[in-house]
Parts: structure tokens; C-alpha cells; sequence
């Protein structure tokens, strides 16, 4: 066998090796909700509902429909059973999924997590048990991806800088990818935001090292880089210059009355040769050995752990969240542990987004061809207007010119002259 022929033999068994977990994409209309689980923790009336939708702008209304959050101020805790039970120990692990934030969010997650087996669909809750949480949160100045992962117990958060979350009403897609060797990435419309070492990023582990306990700053270590120059005094008459001088400028008011104000005295305004208390100048200390520097040991308490970011049960995706403005849409679930995979799904988010933006271009257009044509007419209407006006007004002159009573004025006034010649 060839090189190109093992090439190709190993590049299939790699597609054939890759497995989907999960996929949702809410094709099917209201089949949904016999797969979701819309939890009853929240009874007190503070539990959200979902729905299916588009939204107002979409590329393509069957591809683009899904799952949308309906009510401001509310908690929305729904999740689903994986495909199967599956452990990413040995693998690569992609949770995908898109995000639209058509409201144009002022707070609200949009994150998902990674549920293990044991977790009560019925009460799920942000108190249930969770492997990894991923994706968007936004309050205020506040936009980050969580990237958190659930270790022995504890949730550990990615550490600065925040990786910065989508806010505006397009389709965003959000990709975490956990390698099997304890590396990652981040990316956001397929493109890379973050990537990294899990052991680096997170605090999972103590540090490997300690400052040796049984050791301490010597007593007599310097470690002040100045001082007050010994040889250095104070001039003379420096003490002598007061803080403080009657202003000269001041003049005693018109009315002010000795016997009942006092005797009247200049106020007091800053020296302007006052120099402050004398210090003296500093210099380098001779004594100086440098900032010390604490020994450090091997931590007792570090160990290394092969399992971080590795789960021996995955079995559900949940989406767990409080949004004080309801309206987002999440859509194209995906889990699996190839990675081209997940980059044939990203082009269906990328196709929705630019068919949002054409959508809401086209409406914009339409919306400026109708307002000019409002202007259009606006213009002919009071164009019609001053015509008319202008017709009205002329056929008033023409009337004028006719009048009969004006003619018989006409015809008094040659009689009189008629008169007046006889």
C-alpha cells in the first residue's frame, strides 16, 4: 500500500471514528418538546416559557426556527438527554450551539451546560450538578463567555482576561473545544478567541510551589532603597517663614462698627514664601541588599491530575439561566469530539447570520423608498395646493375687472363731464 492510499484509509477510519452525541435543530416543529425537559423547580411564578421561533430577521424560516425564551424577568431551566452516556476521557470533546439575541439583550445568560447521569430532568436547577458551562452572559457592562469547569466538587472560572461575548441581534455561534491532552479553545464564529492550557487558565490545582515556611526575612535585611541624607540641614531662618500672612490687600468694610464688631483686623491668606515643613533631600541607601526574595519548596499538597477537564459521564445538555430581557433564540446543538464536524455545522449559523443582516438591509431599504416616496407625496400634494391657491386667486382679480357696479361708476363720471362741457 501506498502513501497516499494509507493516507486516505486513515482519513476515512478518522470520519467513520468521529461521533455526534448530540445534534438539535428543532426541524421538526413541535417534536421538541418530547425531547426537552422544561423543569418544575421554579414554582413560585418565576419560571419561563419557551417557544419556537425565527425571530424577525432569518435567512431561511424552516432552518433558522428555535428555541426562544418568552417572558422578561424569569428563570429558565429546560434541559435534554444526550444521544448516549459518553465519557470524554481519551477523546476530543465540541459543544457548539448559536445564540440571537434579537432584543438586543441588557441582561441575561445565554450559557448551557454539560450534565452528568443522576441529574432529575423535573428539577433542574442552577443547584443541580454540572460538568462544564459555556457560553455567553451579559448584564451591563458585564459581556463574557463563561468557560466553567466542575472539579471534585468545585466550579472553577476561567481566569482573565474575559473573553468578550456578542451583544448585538445577529446569529452568533459559540464553540468550546476540550482536547484530551488538557488543551482548549474558544471561538466565536469560528473564529479563535482563546486557547490555552486547562491547567494554566484554571486554578484546578495548588501551585507546584510554596514559600518555605521554616524561613523568614532576616532581621537585619535592608531593604529601604533611600534615605534621609544624613549631611544634609536645615538653612537657616527656614522655620522662621510662618504658613500663613495678613493680606495687605484687605481693607476694614464702610460699616463696619468698632464698638459692636471689635476691632477690626486684616484675615489671613496663604505665605507665598512658605516652604513647608524641611525634609531632608534622599539618597541611595549604602546599606541596601536588594528586595528579598522568599525560598520556596515543593508544595506538599500538588499532585498532578490527568483527569481535569475529563468526565466519565456525560448525559445531558441543560440551559440554565435568569434573563431580565427574554427574546433570545438558541438554536444548532451540537456535541461531538470531531472537529470538522463542527465546522460543517458552522457554516449553517454563518448562513443564517448573513441572511439576518440581508433581511434587515432589505428593510431598511424598503423603509427609506417608502419614506421617500411619503416625501414625494408630501411635495406634489402642496405643489397641488399652491396652485389651487394661485387659480383661486387669479379668477378673484378676473372678477374684480368685471364687476358691473364698478362699470356704472365709470358711467357717472362721463355724465358729469357730458355736464360740465354743456
Amino acid at each position: 500500500m501506498n502513501k497516499l492510499s494509507l493516507l486516505c484509509v486513515l482519513l476515512l477510519a478518522t470520519v467513520c471514528a468521529a461521533e455526534i452525541f448530540f445534534q438539535e435543530e428543532f426541524a421538526d416543529g413541535d417534536g421538541w418538546e418530547k425531547r426537552w425537559v422544561v423543569s418544575k423547580h421554579k414554582k413560585d411564578g418565576t419560571a419561563g416559557d419557551f417557544s419556537l421561533a425565527t425571530g424577525k430577521y432569518f435567512n431561511d424560516a424552516s432552518a433558522d426556527i428555535g428555541l426562544k425564551t418568552n417572558t422578561d424577568a424569569r428563570f429558565y431551566q429546560i434541559s435534554v438527554p444526550l444521544k448516549k452516556e459518553f465519557s470524554n476521557k481519551g477523546k476530543d470533546l465540541i459543544v457548539q450551539y448559536s445564540v440571537k439575541h434579537q432584543q438586543h439583550i441588557d441582561c441575561g445568560g445565554a450559557y448551557l451546560k454539560l450534565l452528568p447521569a443522576g441529574i432529575d430532568q423535573d428539577d433542574f436547577s442552577g443547584d443541580s450538578k454540572y460538568n462544564i458551562m459555556f457560553g455567553p452572559d451579559i448584564c451591563g457592562s458585564t459581556r463574557k463567555v463563561h468557560v466553567i469547569f466542575n472539579h471534585k466538587g468545585h466550579n472553577h472560572l476561567i481566569k482573565n482576561p474575559e473573553i468578550k461575548a456578542e451583544t448585538d441581534q445577529w446569529t452568533h455561534l459559540y464553540t468550546l473545544h476540550i482536547r484530551s491532552n488538557q488543551t482548549y479553545e474558544v471561538l466565536i464564529d469560528g473564529k479563535s478567541q482563546r486557547t490555552g492550557s486547562l491547567l494554566e487558565d484554571w486554578d484546578f490545582l495548588p501551585p507546584k510551589e510554596i514559600p518555605d515556611p521554616a524561613i523568614s526575612k532576616p532581621e537585619d535585611w535592608v531593604d529601604l532603597k533611600e534615605i534621609p541624607d544624613p549631611a544634609a540641614a536645615k538653612p537657616e531662618g527656614w522655620d522662621d517663614i510662618p504658613q500663613q500672612i495678613k493680606d495687605k490687600d484687605a481693607k476694614r468694610p464702610d460699616d463696619w462698627d468698632s464698638e459692636l464688631d471689635g476691632e477690626w483686623e486684616a484675615p489671613l491668606i496663604d505665605n507665598p514664601e512658605y516652604k513647608g515643613e524641611w525634609k531632608a533631600p534622599s539618597i541611595p541607601n549604602p546599606e541596601y541588599k536588594g528586595e528579598w526574595v522568599h525560598p520556596k519548596i515543593p508544595n506538599p499538597d500538588y499532585h498532578e491530575d490527568t483527569d481535569i477537564g475529563l468526565y466519565d459521564s456525560h448525559k445531558y445538555l441543560g440551559i440554565e439561566i435568569w434573563q431580565v430581557k427574554a427574546g433570545t433564540i438558541f438554536d444548532n446543538f451540537l456535541v461531538t469530539d470531531n472537529a470538522e464536524t463542527a465546522k460543517e455545522w458552522a457554516v449553517k449559523s454563518a448562513q443564517a447570520q448573513e441572511g439576518e443582516k440581508e433581511a434587515h438591509k432589505a428593510e431598511e431599504a424598503a423603509k427609506a423608498a417608502a419614506a421617500e416616496k411619503d416625501l414625494e407625496r408630501a411635495k406634489a400634494e402642496a405643489e397641488r395646493q399652491k396652485k389651487e391657491r394661485e387659480e383661486k386667486e387669479g379668477k378673484k382679480d378676473d372678477d374684480a375687472d368685471a364687476d358691473p357696479e364698478l362699470g356704472d361708476i365709470d358711467n357717472e363720471d362721463d355724465e358729469d363731464e357730458d355736464h360740465d362741457e354743456l
